[in-house]
């Protein structure tokens, strides 16, 4: 049985009050530090200030840790306030048939806030030290919520409206030069053709995943309900690609990222919503239990031989104590424009299907890396051409292109593509798709 509300906020005031000499927090000043529990609105402007003068990998850990506490304490405040105004049988009313109250509506914008409050901790400061101590406040307050709350029928209305996916009437491609395939390779086998440095279809080696049958990632309704009733907040990234002129980024709810991104039929691909990239898994644990690393993930790769030009060799990444974990979350239409990644990959296909080009490094001289761009980014890992353009489009512009070799397939739900490193990749979903990327090195 798991703590009360009334215990769970005890215990996390006392955990931030207490702060040992080696506490990164320590480092902030001592004047600082004794506003945590008077003014924490003002820390959080403090913090965020700091982490955008810094560039994010140099921001010191201190002012990270501050943000995430003085987040922490708004937040606790916030609830106990909840928790004077709200006994449980006023709660109850919410269910009685009767339209809500001005008061039950303002509480509902004060849940809302406490999970914003909660939320952009973990996303602008990485909850610094403090991920397990935000997810705990979460689940107590949403079951809290749950407890007192409004019969669950009530609550599902709309989830019960939007039960299933739309499906996309989008052109797939034939596929010319098929990617080699496996159905669920043994270990040996897979540590076999590790060896060959080429992608591999993996079949039949998802069937144990929660998220494929009893907690479906395909259902809006069970996805809504894993977010807090879709009052996470995530990153999303706006436009068809991160290469294209019009494309932005947003930090919105994920009932709006669904309703405004997920439920139409036919999505507008200059305004595309995705969910690109983002370590969804550490901020919402509840649906890392949906999911597992795949064992091929644990078997010791050979490292990247030197190919292409000498602009796109790179130092070899840090060794990985664990794979790393990454969600890709969009409708139909969603591009990652043709790239390598500094590790080797598992690419897990759990909802919808999705059209995959791959070309080996030693075709890189003939995609036409980028270089550095204006403020210094370093985009040698992105090619300038946009694989699936008209054939006079890249005989005039990147003639080399067309006499690069390449492998592909339609990734489908339940199958997994190897990506070995250093392997140029371009990606196009043809319908909803949720995947799972695995970084492992």
């Amino acid at each position: 049985m798991g703590i009360s509300m009334q215990q769970c906020l005890e215990q996390t005031i006392s955990a931030i009050s207490n702060i040992d000499r080696s506490d990164a927090i320590a480092a902030c000043p001592a004047s600082v530090l004794a506003l945590l529990p008077l003014a924490p609105d003002a820390l959080i402007a403090l913090a965020h200030s700091k982490l955008h003068t810094f560039p994010y990998d140099s921001v010191p850990v201190c002012w990270r840790r501050l943000y995430t506490d003085a987040s922490i304490v708004k937040a606790v405040a916030l609830i106990e306030k909840l928790l004077e105004c709200s006994p449980i049988e006023e709660k109850r009313r919410l269910g009685d048939g009767n339209a809500p109250s001005h008061d039950e509506v303002s509480k509902d914008g004060r849940v809302d806030e406490v999970v914003k409050v909660l939320d952009m901790a973990a996303i602008m400061a990485g909850a610094a030290g403090r991920a397990e101590t935000i997810e705990q406040l979460l689940s107590a307050f949403q079951s809290h919520l749950d407890e007192a709350g409004p019969p669950r029928r009530k609550r599902r209305k709309l989830e019960r409206e939007q039960g299933f996916f739309p499906v996309a009437n989008i052109m797939v491609p034939s596929i010319k030069y098929p990617v080699q395939s496996s159905i669920a390779p043994s270990m040996q086998a897979f540590d076999t053709h590790l060896k060959t440095a080429q992608p591999l279809c993996i079949k039949g080696a998802l069937t144990h995943w929660p998220a494929m049958h009893e907690r479906p990632w395909s259902s809006p309704e069970y996805l809504l309900e894993m977010t807090f009733g879709g009052r996470r907040l995530i990153p999303v990234e706006i436009g068809r690609s991160y290469v294209d002129a019009q494309w932005g980024q947003s930090i919105i709810t994920f009932k709006d990222f669904m309703e405004n991104y997920m439920m139409s039929e036919a999505p507008d691909t200059s305004t595309l919503g995705y969910l690109a990239q983002h370590d969804l898994f550490s901020q919402i644990p509840s649906l890392r239990n949906d999911i597992a690393i795949p064992d091929y993930c644990y078997t010791i790769p050979p490292a990247l031989e030197a190919a292409g030009s000498a602009r796109t060799r790179k130092p070899p990444p840090p060794q990985l104590e664990e794979p790393l974990l990454n969600a890709w979350f969009g409708p139909a239409g969603t591009v990652s424009p043709l790239h390598t990644d500094p590790y080797h990959n598992i690419l897990c296909q759990v909802v919808g299907k999705k059209y995959i080009r791959l070309y080996s490094p030693e075709q890189t001289d003939k995609l036409y890396p980028k270089g550095i761009e204006e403020g210094g980014v370093d985009m040698s890992n992105t090619s300038e051409v946009d694989a699936e353009a008209a054939a006079e489009v890249l005989n005039a512009d990147f003639p080399l292109f067309l006499q690069a070799e390449y492998v592909e397939t339609i990734l489908s739900e339940g199958e997994c593509l190897y990506i070995p490193v250093g392997w140029w990749h371009y990606v196009r979903s043809l319908s909803v798709s949720f995947s799972v990327s695995f970084w492992w090195n």
